[in-house]
Order: C-alpha cells, then structure tokens, then sequence
C-alpha cells in the first residue's frame, strides 16, 4: 500500500491561527496560543500520523518586520523552515483582508519551489457578505494555488484540508514513532505553557518582553514533578506588573500555568516561579541560545 511522508511548513502572518491549527489537526495542544501577535518564537515540530500517511509540521514564527535581535532570529526560523519543507501551508486569516505581512509571506514563498498548499482560516469569522471579496483578495496572495476554507477552532474542513495536502508529499516511510506528536523537550513545553498565562494576563509591552527557562526538573518519590522556572522581563517595572499586588499575579499565572502542564504530564505538579529582570534579552545571542531562540 502506498504510503507517503514528508515536512509541511506553516507559515503565515502573526496571528492567523497557524499555532491553534497545529494543535487541531493533531488533537493535541503543543503550541501556546493568545491574542497577541507574534506568540510563537521558534520553529515547532507536530507529528501527525494516521493510516497511509505521516506529516511532519513545523510551525513557524510569524513573517513581520523584526525590531530587534529575537524578531530577526524568528523570521530567520521562518525562512528555515521553507528550505527544508517538501510543502507548505500559507495560512491566512480570510475574515478579514490581506494585509502587509501577508504579502510579505506571500513574497517569500515566490522563490519556494516546494508544493503550496493556501490555507483561508477563520472561516466562521467571515460575514456572508464578504466571502466572495475575501476569497478572491486572499487567492490573489498565490495565483494558482490550491487552497482550503478552514476553521481551526470549529475544526471545519480539516478532511478535505488534509486530502489536498497528503498528496504533496512524497511516498516513503514515516520519519518518527507512531506515537511520536512532537521532539520538543518537555522543559520547554511547561516553560511556554507558563509563558502562555503571561501572555493571556498582561498587556501592552509586558507580554512581548517576556521569556520562561525552566530551571529545574524532578521527579519526586510522592509521584510528583516538581519544576522551578524562571520568568525574565526586560524592564523593572514590567517585573512589578507580572509579580502583582502582593504577588497575586505571578500566582494566578502559576495557578494556571499548573493545570496546563499536569494536563500534558498527565501527573500532579509543584510549580515555583521567579520573576527576574534582564534588560536586553532580546539584543543578547547568549541570552537567546540560553532560551532556545536561536
């Protein structure tokens, strides 16, 4: 039986939906999600094998104009992750029309020789009477290209979304475990998922100058994992507003960032959290390498 296998890229504008429709079309969540822009900072592998077939999703930062050191190193993720794709998934946001950053994206995949696949998220935001205007703005982005009207969080279409992506991967064996949803360390997952309640809870600058390490990792003989990470912020007043009145911000994001992680663990966890300040982070290489973002 003929079975195919290959490397999509996701890629997109900053917040289209590629992360929440990553995690739909595994039926898990390994990418953090939020209203903010430009959430996801690093390229993120998402294994989905089923009967037939295997794809191997990377998820993408995304395409903006970066105003320091980590948003040249998330574009440069970006641009990575094509070179090395046997397709691609352009995704956009169809409830409203195309903007700057995706004709940027649009730009870039000009000079992509793997198959394209366009994928219109956010169908059930489009108002009946824009569809028409919408689809034809948004298929103009990539003359030619077969495309799909999707729904990442009603999860519509994702059948016929994915018979018109196997067929351009190449036939061959799968490259992980069937068991296998991603390569992320769990370290780095529990940091993003405490990263994601920042995210969620602050605003303005806050959000963007944030990072998450995780620090310390055990496994305790009450059957419990105990974690200790690290929240660095960019300014001291920034740290003032993620530790809160009497440091009831910095444990309502614990509180919650718990729940997260011992829902993928699938086991009770401790979590302790610091809050520091490191102005600069996101001009510093080491920095960035000491977080991953390189």
């Amino acid at each position: 039986m003929e079975h195919r296998c290959g490397t999509v890229a996701v890629v997109g504008a900053p917040n289209v939906g590629k992360s929440t429709l990553l995690n739909a079309l595994l039926g898990q969540k390994i990418a953090i999600v939020s209203p903010k822009p430009q959430t996801t900072r690093r390229n993120l592998l998402g294994v989905l094998t089923e009967p037939g077939y295997q794809i191997a999703f990377v998820d993408t930062p995304g395409v903006s104009h970066p105003k320091h050191l980590l948003g040249a190193r998330m574009v440069q993720a970006a641009h990575q992750a094509l070179l090395s794709a046997d397709a691609v998934m352009f995704v956009t946001d169809v409830s409203r029309l195309p903007g700057e950053f995706d004709w940027r994206v649009a730009k870039m995949l000009e000079r992509v020789d793997s198959a394209k696949l366009l994928v219109l998220n956010k169908m059930d935001r489009l108002p009946p009477q824009n569809v028409q205007s919408h689809y034809d703005a948004h298929c103009a982005l990539a003359p030619g290209c077969p495309w799909m009207m999707v729904s990442a969080r009603k999860r519509d279409n994702f059948d016929r979304l994915l018979a018109l992506l196997v067929p351009l991967l190449p036939e061959g064996p799968p490259l992980y475990p069937e068991d296998q949803i991603t390569d992320a360390p769990m370290r780095f997952l529990a940091a993003e998922l405490v990263r994601e309640q920042v995210l969620l809870r602050t605003r303005q600058e806050v959000p963007h100058s944030t990072a998450v390490l995780t620090e310390r990792w055990e496994e305790r003989p009450d059957g419990h994992v105990y974690i200790g990470a690290t929240v660095y912020v960019d300014r001291e007043a920034h740290k003032g507003i993620v530790v809160g009145k009497g440091g009831q911000m910095l444990k309502s994001i614990g509180a919650s960032a718990r729940e997260g992680i011992e829902e993928m663990l699938q086991q009770p966890v401790y979590l302790d959290l610091w809050v520091k300040v490191k102005q600069g982070w996101r001009e510093r290489p080491g920095t960035l390498h000491e977080l991953g973002l390189d």
